[in-house]
């Protein structure tokens, strides 16, 4: 806000450690991306055929050596010639030399063509999950992935009732620990539960940097509190102290729950706060302006922290349906993302073709975030975005057989460049919409929803991808739905983070509906502290 910005610069702006301090907080993405980069790796199919078993031979050929073995070993399919991957031929056993006459299982186990995704081995070599066990390779990205649903809806909550820091440390030397163990497993059964471990501590990592850094130019202003020369818009300082208590040097406050309020300590002032590097008290703010009195009235006392449960939702009129759909539509794109990738690459495609062609178009969509949420807000951006994946993925089922290549290449990248931007989105919108004491319980469920709904491609691949014709009808049918729920949503652009359960209920005006501009702003300071008869809207 533009108020807040004023306070901003006039306090010292963002300065070296407000710089210093963002620059380390984008430190652990790197390593967040190097373990989401590990699932690939583990994943990997390398090319692959059956060993050859002289034994099955009849004796006349049971001298050949090379590729006059393999020949006579293993058939051939496809116009290129290529050994079966999971087939021996079978001979007579009465005849001495006679031709195949049927085919048989691997006895022998396997040949791998390695390097595989520049790895000697791997999971799927050591245990050989190919053939018959190539069941337990989607089994094992459903348990990772079903291990970050369960890592964010935990742990979401672990960081409203133990801190976000707490729950940060903990997931990050979790993680740490258990990525190293995956290396040592020594069976896969062992492996599948460090993966669903792993997933969950990564969840509860990345959850935890996520809602901490959402709060970036709001952690700022304390650092100036409030400067003798800054002359902020009355009604708009007190709700910028009071989002933000957190962060007086107050050691007792900062253990506290992240979302009190400013309060100030008897023979202080009402308030010490750093400007600087210097001490900074609250008895400088000048008595003229309003809110002085509701921040006495917050300071009173020694207030213990009250803790909230994402089940307080179900209370609200407006804030569990905005969740909802947020959620809803999360679980959407996260599903249909894999039909749009199978679609770009309906072959066997190499290994870092759908990696860097995902990782690509995600950087995309984040840039398009960037220079649109802002500029059109966060609602008009997401709509768009629905509308963008239900048509493409429509139009991808009606047309397979009558489309040329090259447009169903083109809606394929359309739609999964709009189902990326459209997660995303709905990541950063849950943030802003969900009230402070229940903001990561909040944004877990809704990142849980992602991660339910990319659950959806492995279990589709089982059948040898031949579920995932239904699976994309299925999701193609449930975005038409969420793009109507999305109209439902409110605009977070441009308002205060809501902070108490009652001021995430408020959030249902939308810009639609006209009204005098600023009204439907979210007050700043919480509904338990406003005076007797202040009405909504009129505080600033």
């Amino acid at each position: 806000m533009e108020s807040e910005t004023r306070v901003l610069r006039a306090a010292g702006g963002f300065g070296r450690a407000r710089r210093l301090l963002a620059a380390a907080s984008w430190l652990p993405c790197v390593a967040l991306g190097l373990a989401l980069g590990s699932e690939p790796l583990l994943t990997a199919l390398p090319a692959h055929h059956c060993r050859p078993d002289p034994a099955l031979l009849p004796p006349a050929l049971r001298g050949l050596r090379g590729s006059a073995l393999l020949d006579a070993s293993v058939p051939r399919l496809g116009p290129a010639r290529a050994p079966s991957p999971c087939l021996l031929l079978r001979y007579p056993e009465s005849a001495s030399r006679a031709r195949p006459n049927g085919t048989r299982p691997c006895t022998r186990g396997w040949h791998y063509a390695l390097p595989a995704a520049g790895l000697l081995r791997s999971p799927v070599t050591q245990w050989n999950l190919v053939c018959e066990d190539g069941w337990k390779v989607p089994l094992e990205q459903t348990s990772h992935l079903l291990g970050w649903l369960l890592g964010c809806v935990l742990l979401g909550a672990g960081c409203d009732w133990f801190g976000r820091r707490a729950v940060f440390v903990a997931s990050l030397v979790l993680a740490t620990g258990l990525g190293a163990s995956e290396a040592l497993a020594a069976s896969f059964p062992a492996l599948l539960a460090l993966r669903l471990l792993h997933g969950g501590a990564l969840a509860g990592f990345s959850l935890a940097l996520y809602v901490a850094r959402s709060h970036p130019c709001s952690l700022s202003l304390p650092a100036g509190c409030w400067p003798q020369d800054s002359q902020p818009e009355p009604g708009r300082s007190c709700g910028t102290l009071q989002k933000l208590g957190a962060w007086t040097p107050s050691t007792a406050q900062r253990r506290r729950a992240p979302w009190l309020w400013v309060m100030h300590q008897p023979g202080e002032g009402r308030c010490g706060c750093w400007r600087r590097g210097r001490r900074v008290s609250l008895s400088y703010m000048p008595p003229h302006i309003p809110g002085a009195t509701e921040l006495d009235m917050l300071g009173a006392g020694s207030p213990q922290p009250q803790y909230h449960s994402v089940l307080e939702l179900r209370q609200t009129c407006v804030a569990w349906r905005n969740g909802l759909i947020l959620g809803f539509s999360s679980l959407i794109c996260g599903g249909i993302r894999a039909s749009f990738l199978r679609s770009l690459t309906p072959s066997e495609p190499a290994f870092y073709q759908p990696y860097f062609l995902g990782a690509g178009l995600e950087v995309v969509a984040t840039v398009f975030l960037l220079l649109t949420g802002d500029r059109w807000g966060r609602r008009p951006v997401l709509l768009l975005g629905t509308l963008v994946v239900g048509l493409a993925s429509l139009m991808l089922l009606a047309g397979t057989q009558y489309l040329p290549e090259w447009t169903m290449l083109s809606l394929s990248v359309l739609g999964l460049l709009a189902s990326q931007a459209v997660s995303a989105l709905s990541s950063l919108f849950a943030a802003e919409i969900f009230p402070t004491v229940i903001r990561g319980a909040g944004l877990g469920l809704v990142l849980g929803a992602g991660f339910l709904g990319q659950a959806a491609a492995p279990l589709a691949a089982l059948q040898a991808r031949s579920g995932f014709f239904l699976h994309h009808i299925v999701f193609a049918s449930f975005t038409i739905l969420a793009l109507l729920c999305v109209l439902l949503l409110p605009e977070s652009r441009g308002r205060g983070l809501p902070v108490s359960l009652q001021d995430a209920d408020r959030l249902c005006r939308s810009p639609l509906r006209g009204g005098r501009p600023g009204a439907d702003h979210l007050p700043l300071l919480p509904s338990s502290a406003r005076p007797a008869g202040r009405q909504w809207g009129q505080d600033g």
